[in-house]
């Protein structure tokens, strides 16, 4: 696996734990866990993107 692959699996990973984490929040109703894991998710899924894009821009995804 290439290694842009594997940043891209560490990403996936921990959107998915803070989505997990939203979850949890909402069991412990914990408004600032919550807008923590809310605030995680999108930084962590723009970063993704933004990634993509710009390997994509250079040819280093297939």
């Amino acid at each position: 696996m290439q290694f842009g692959k594997w940043v891209f699996l560490v990403l996936a990973v921990l959107a998915a734990v803070f989505m997990a984490l939203i979850g949890i929040a909402v069991a412990f109703r914990s408004i600032l866990g919550m807008l923590g894991a809310i605030i995680g998710v999108i930084a962590v899924m723009g970063t993704g993107f933004v990634l993509k894009k710009r390997m994509r821009e250079k040819g280093l995804l297939d």
